[in-house]
């Protein structure tokens, strides 16, 4: 016992006669002082004293897609981390290929008397789907608020990135380090996120090099959003004459370094990455992944603000919080080869 105090207290900054008396909860401690040792106790994964947990004010689910992607859990965790400070209890359900589908898992946090739901990149993104299934839940008096992938056929609350934004940068980088053929790698053409990243491409293209819709559209290949998916579709861009690549995520960048790699291609030397997401760990690849960074922390509070809002009786309109991506520039793109000649 003795021991675990000691541990406790270092690792809140506070004594151990502080420690005991929040542990025994003894008046005379500081809020601000009590929070910090709480917060010693989960990181040092020590079990909360029965007196000192909060009762849960009730449970909100979290349907992701799979958790593969290291932005998702990311983005759980941010969700997770807002909702236990207002005093609800995430309940994180997660499909998988082969397991639980989105109405699935809803049916069972639905069963299980949720709060509210928050969807990150589920259905509502498919521009194939039947949103149907929104109304449903709507008519079931369960609040719901939608991350990634906005649709004017649901009523409801959205949260985005700008991924048209998001390619303007990304063509924006490029195109001032001298690269003239650029690629875009994305997923499926169904996903408005997808569709959005065409947009701004397009747009990017236009403005900065001049390039008509003909002339963009066979710079942009789709595929899968996996690293195998990014290889493939990086194989594709670099036999079509690309020195830049802008892969709609980080697991797609990856694939289209291994690519270039396998072509006896150099990272940034000869073909330059971006990334999207700034998912976990990223900046630790090699090379350093350039990305563009999504505002993963202000979206999970915003979602869970809103859909506290939409709890509380006070629905949110059906409109769109759109959040602005950041160009975060590391060691995976270089002057493209018409620079290095000018320099």
């Amino acid at each position: 016992m003795t021991a675990r105090l000691a541990d406790i207290a270092a690792q809140a900054g506070v004594s151990e006669a502080t420690v005991s008396r929040v542990l025994n909860g003894k008046p005379g401690v500081a809020a601000g002082t009590r929070e910090s040792v709480l917060a010693a106790l989960d990181v040092l994964g020590y079990e909360r004293p029965v007196r000192l947990r909060q009762r849960s004010a009730g449970l909100v689910g979290l349907i992701t897609p799979e958790l593969d992607n290291p932005i998702f859990p990311a983005l759980a965790q941010v969700i997770g981390q807002a909702l236990t400070r207002q005093g609800y209890t995430p309940v994180l359900a997660t499909q998988t290929p082969g397991g639980s589908t989105e109405d699935e898992l809803t049916e069972m946090l639905v069963d299980r008397g949720v709060s509210g739901i928050i969807f990150v990149s589920g259905l509502h993104a498919d521009t194939t789907a039947d949103m149907g299934r929104y109304d449903q839940l709507r008519a079931q008096g369960v609040p719901f608020v939608l991350i990634n992938g906005f649709s004017d056929k649901v009523r409801a609350p959205f949260v985005s990135p700008d991924d048209r934004a998001a390619m303007q940068l990304a063509v924006t980088h490029l195109s001032a380090l001298g690269h003239t053929r650029i690629g875009l790698a994305v997923g499926p053409k169904r996903f408005v996120p997808v569709l959005r990243k065409i947009e701004g491409f397009r747009l990017g293209m236009k403005e900065r090099l001049g390039l008509g819709a003909a002339a963009t559209e066979e710079l942009i290949q789709h595929s899968l959003y996996s690293l195998e998916g990014g290889q493939a579709a990086a194989a594709a861009l670099i036999s079509r004459g690309c020195t830049a690549i802008v892969c709609a995520s980080d697991m797609m960048a990856l694939g289209a370094i291994r690519a270039a790699r396998q072509q006896g291609l150099r990272v940034p030397h000869d073909v330059s990455v971006v990334g999207f997401d700034d998912s976990p760990l990223i900046a630790f690849t090699d090379p350093p992944l350039t990305t563009i960074r999504q505002p993963v922390q202000a979206m999970g509070q915003a979602a869970v603000r809103t859909l506290l809002e939409e709890i509380g009786g006070t629905p949110a309109p059906h409109s769109e919080f759109v959040f602005l991506p950041e160009l975060v520039v590391r060691g995976s793109t270089a002057s493209g080869p018409g620079q290095r000649r000018a320099t």
